[in-house]
């Protein structure tokens, strides 16, 4: 198992409730949040490509 190295992501707001990310040499990408760093989502890069892309194309509001 390879050690992973997390990056906060860019559109993460500064302080708490942050996405991090890390990828591995096997394609594998790595997705946790900053207020339970224990659970770990792990996908491909085209399926969190597709993800983004979809979520982009039909947003949300943001509710508080």
């Amino acid at each position: 198992m390879h050690a992973l190295t997390w990056q906060k992501s860019t559109y993460s707001p500064d302080g708490s409730n942050c996405v991090y990310v890390a990828a591995t040499p096997t394609g594998q990408v790595h997705l946790r949040e900053s207020d339970d760093p224990e659970v770990i989502l792990i996908t491909t890069r085209p399926r969190l490509d597709a993800l983004i892309r979809t979520l982009k194309a039909h947003p949300t509001p943001r509710t508080t």
